[in-house]
């Protein structure tokens, strides 16, 4: 889940949640599939996303300039392809995406590809906005308020990290103090000190790792009971 205010730096906004969507196909836990944007901007942050999303490059995963590579195996690349159907069946307009790339050349053409894409017009509710694609999927949604974005945001059963995109770091800290995840970003994705705490909420995990933590979750304690002779 991510959340982008009308007074976010735009650019900078652009470019950080296309690498939390698409960073390695979308096959990162802690990625996002779903994007708020307020209505004030929609239209224009929208259209400079997907112009960004299309401009990735994919090639050779070899090559340093590559951006954008193929998923883990056929089997998920079935599931990926699955939801982007399940996508248009529920009334969604694939503004990018939804095939696969058509010029890569015959030594790459027969490996698992998909296309970045980004779906508009769904409800929050559908199962597209809600299940767990772990692909290079991501739906995009309006919101006109902070309740609003944050009742949205905890309308799913998963709750592992997400970011919030604002100017007003007090806004930011505020809606994130709102929002059922285990981690939260504040203009910035995937920065993470190992000694705080790694873990989500509800359907995404129980328990912490990270620093001391990360002792006590590795840790087998045994008890032992020894019943003595009166």
């Amino acid at each position: 889940k991510r959340i982008v205010f009308a007074d976010c730096d735009l650019e900078k906004t652009i470019a950080g949640t296309v690498r939390a969507s698409f960073a390695n196909q979308g096959q990162i836990c802690l990625c996002g599939s779903r994007l708020f944007v307020e209505d004030k901007i929609y239209d224009e942050f929208i259209k400079k996303f997907v112009e960004s999303v299309k401009s990735l490059k994919i090639c050779n995963p070899s090559e340093k300039e590559c951006q954008f590579g193929a998923l883990i195996s056929s089997v998920h690349k079935q599931k990926v392809m699955g939801y982007i159907e399940l996508a248009k069946q529920e009334g969604g307009t694939i503004l990018c995406g939804g095939t696969e790339p058509t010029h890569l050349s015959d030594e790459f053409s027969s490996g698992y590809w998909v296309l970045p894409t980004v779906v508009a017009d769904l409800s929050p509710q559908s199962r597209c906005s809600n299940e767990e694609i772990f692909g290079p999927v991501i739906t995009v949604h309006r919101f006109n308020s902070e309740q609003e974005v944050i009742e949205l945001a905890n309308s799913t059963n998963y709750g592992l990290a997400g970011s919030v995109w604002t100017n007003d770091i007090e806004k930011g800290k505020r809606v994130s103090e709102g929002i059922d995840s285990g981690m939260i970003w504040i203009n910035c994705w995937l920065h993470r000190d190992l000694r705080v705490p790694f873990g989500g909420v509800k359907n995404s995990g129980v328990g912490r790792e990270g620093g001391h933590r990360s002792i006590e979750f590795f840790t087998e304690q045994q008890n032992i009971c020894v019943k003595q002779n009166p």
